[in-house]
């Protein structure tokens, strides 16, 4: 130690001279410092924190440019001890640092950048300070410059990791060659740390859409389905994290729209060409990538049209069917989310329901997984939508319609119960068909639409009020029971008396009463709950459509009741 102290004197004196003759001096005790750091870190990181070098190491590294690797490696092996970073942040060596990032000596591009990213780890405000000093164009360069010097471009690449994280780098880096240089190296990394490092730095890019669509340009996409071909039989143990890490990655790809576009390029393109693979391989991982990516090519509709002609919806049901039985939630839920999607255009419902998706789906109905209800639920419903046919036939269907009363009752999970009852209403509003309403009313599903009527969201009380109005005008008779002992009238009272209640569903909710009039039990039922006094304050609502429904239900209601004036939405 007395040596070291010796040293650090001699330093002390150097580190502000000019002399030529000073520098072999200076480069000796430089030497000496590395090995006592490098031999008992903790003892001589003291000694050197209550030596004030470090602001010597500072004026080496500004004044002497034959001193400077050695200054560099002494400090990148002191930034190791988290005690002696903040002394060389309060001596500006980040900013003596940064310079020698634009060096050609590569044993200098490297102390200094293992120095400046261990200074910096974990300290976002310096690592701002950083990117707006300019550090990321340079970090590129030296990528581009030595993408072959394996220590080098791994503390490059631990830099960027780091820096990524920041919008601020995003930004910086998205007006650089990075995504050339990063697909680049993903094709070079040949061992598990090189390729992770790799793909976190790319996970990170991808969650800008301009750098999404420079990566997908870079072609990283033709790299990444070669790195999952590779993988996803290999019986390795850290196979399966890659397959889950590059499976992400191209998910993140298709999040941006134009980037999303690229990819598919009207089906030709290269991921959507190997859905298909993915989709019949035993890799659950791969499984679920290719319905991801479906359900995110689906966002387009021009997009759905052409996946439909292209088969992908028989492949998908394929997928669904393997795991019916204790399959893979995550993979039933992607596949149904995917079907969903590709369902939305008008033309896409007609193709798949001639298919028979709907009935093929419909083998789902046996799962105990909530996720995969509620996704199932939500894809039936959309496929039925504005389509009188299927409504009809899914409507009398006494195992779904059994199901979907059960699923109503599913209080334990409140998206479940909610998508039930939306179908419910949906297979009455789009079918009108009495039989369907025959068949909902032995179900006991009608007592389920009641209850519906009171739900905080307004867009269900509609479809709600929509599908009772529509079943009363059709069949009352048969559903007026259900009604009375539902509470059909109070609830509908309480609708229309709440000041929270929308002018929307208060005029939906007059329109029904309209309805319910035609019935001498439930025009009794409103006689006695004074529904008349409900419908004479409704006239001085600031809403002329509630106004004027609430003046015509009052008129019904004091006609006789076969004049009834029948609402059908």
């Amino acid at each position: 130690m007395d040596s070291l102290s010796q040293h650090l004197e001699g330093l002390k004196l150097f580190g502000n001279k000019d002399q030529v003759e000073v520098e072999e001096e200076i480069l000796e005790s430089l030497n000496m410092v590395l090995q006592a750091v490098t031999g008992d870190q903790q003892l001589s990181g003291n000694l050197l924190q209550a030596s004030g070098i470090f602001t010597t190491l500072g004026q080496i590294l500004t004044s002497h440019p034959r001193c400077a690797v050695p200054a560099a490696q002494v400090l990148a092996e002191l930034a190791k001890n988290e005690e002696l970073k903040q002394p060389c942040i309060d001596a500006g060596l980040v900013s003596a640092l940064l310079p020698h990032l634009e060096s050609s000596d590569q044993d200098l591009l490297l102390h200094s950048g293992r120095a400046i990213g261990r200074i910096c780890y974990g300290n976002k405000e310096l690592q701002e300070e950083l990117v707006k000093a300019g550090v990321i164009s340079l970090l590129v360069k030296i990528l581009c410059d030595f993408p072959e010097s394996e220590p080098l471009v791994r503390v490059d690449l631990l830099a960027l990791c780091n820096l990524a994280e920041l919008d601020t780098a995003k930004e910086a880096l998205s007006k650089t060659n990075v995504a050339e240089e990063l697909v680049r190296q993903l094709r070079r990394a040949e061992n598990q740390e090189r390729l992770e490092i790799v793909t976190e730095i790319l996970q990170l890019l991808a969650e800008n859409d301009s750098l999404k669509v420079q990566l997908v340009d870079a072609d990283v996409q033709s790299a990444l389905v070669e790195i999952l071909q590779r993988v996803q039989d290999s019986p390795e143990v850290e196979a399966a994290g890659i397959t889950k890490s590059i499976s992400d990655l191209v998910i993140s790809l298709l999040l941006g729209d134009e980037s999303m576009q690229k990819l598919f390029a009207n089906g030709t393109g290269l991921i959507y060409q190997r859905i298909s693979s993915w989709l019949l391989s035993s890799n659950i991982q791969l499984q679920l990538t290719g319905a991801l990516a479906v359900a995110n090519f689906a966002r387009n509709d021009s997009n759905c049209v052409k996946m439909v002609q292209l088969g992908v919806v028989h492949q998908l049901l394929d997928v669904l069917e393997r795991h019916v039985d204790n399959g893979d939630v995550t993979v039933q839920h992607a596949a149904l989310s995917a079907l969903r999607n590709l369902a939305i255009p008008v033309i896409n419902k007609v193709q798949m329901l001639e298919e028979g998706v709907a009935k093929r789906i419909q083998m789902l109905l046996r799962s105990e997984m909530p996720p995969v209800q509620f996704k199932l639920l939500g894809t039936l419903r959309m496929l039925i939508d504005g389509q009188v046919k299927a409504a009809e036939s899914l409507g009398q269907d006494p195992a779904l319609l059994n199901r979907l009363v059960q699923w109503c009752e599913a209080k334990e999970n409140a998206g479940v119960q909610g998508e039930a009852n939306r179908l419910l209403a949906s297979l009455l509003r789009h079918s009108k068909s009495q039989e369907v309403v025959r068949a909902i009313q032995e179900a006991q599903g009608m007592k389920h639409l009641v209850s519906m009527t009171t739900s905080e969201h307004a867009i269900m009380q509609n479809e709600a009020l929509i599908a009772l109005a529509i079943a009363s005008a059709i069949n009352l008779e048969i559903i007026k029971d259900a009604f009375k002992e539902s509470k059909l009238i109070p609830n509908l009272q309480k609708l229309l008396e709440d000041d929270m209640t929308s002018p929307e569903v208060k005029y939906k909710s007059l329109g029904l009463l309209c309805s319910l009039l035609s019935s001498g039990d439930l025009r009794k039922q409103m006689e006695e709950a004074k529904v008349q006094d409900t419908l004479e304050s409704l006239c001085n609502h600031s809403n002329t459509n509630v106004v004027k429904q609430a003046v015509t239900a009052i008129q019904i209601l004091k006609r006789n009741a076969q004049d009834s004036g029948l609402f059908f939405p």
